[in-house]
């Protein structure tokens, strides 16, 4: 799985690119697997030094036999989530704190954070005591939004009792539908 900051397939430049776009600010960042050497990985940062000049700067970020990273050899990381997390709290040698993940507009970086959360709508809990047949079999109750069983578990219980019907015969018990 990979997460926002994390780019796939792109270049030095098209990295620097993408961090100077308007809605990127300093600290805006991303990391992509180096294309010069790909057993390694560029953490590209943002750093605005004026209103009207920025700049991007990267680091390499090697990584170790055992799977951990570094950019510096003296502080490693299990993961490269764990260098984002430590890196957002100290610079410990970089330009900048990472701030935030580099924004694209239009892309699901942004609309991940302003899309509305969905309602969930919870309906009574069906005590099982007080079902009938006629609950789930009565053409009124189907027709209804307030029924407490939903056309899917009708259909099922429809389904399953279809299937049963030998056995039900059986033990003498029918469902009229």
């Amino acid at each position: 799985m990979y997460n926002v900051w994390q780019y796939i397939g792109i270049s030095r430049l098209k990295a620097e690119e993408l961090l100077l776009l308007p809605h990127n600010h300093t600290g805006a960042f991303l990391i992509r697997q180096s294309q010069t050497n790909t057993e390694t990985y560029s953490l590209s940062i943002l750093v605005t030094m004026d209103s009207y000049l920025a700049t991007v700067k990267h680091y390499r970020i090697c990584s170790l036999q055992n799977g951990w990273f570094y950019i510096s050899p003296s502080l490693t990381f299990y993961s490269l989530g764990q260098l984002v997390e430590h890196y957002s709290e100290s610079a410990d040698g970089l330009c900048c704190l990472l701030r935030e993940p580099c924004i694209i507009q239009g892309s699901n970086n942004t609309t991940m954070t302003t899309r509305p959360y969905p309602k969930a709508i919870r309906r009574p809990t069906l005590n099982w005591n007080d079902v009938d047949s006629s609950m789930i079999f009565s053409k009124a109750s189907v027709d209804s939004e307030d029924s407490l069983v939903s056309e899917g578990l009708r259909e099922a219980i429809s389904s399953y009792l279809y299937m049963t019907e030998v056995s039900c015969q059986n033990c003498g018990k029918h469902w009229d539908s």
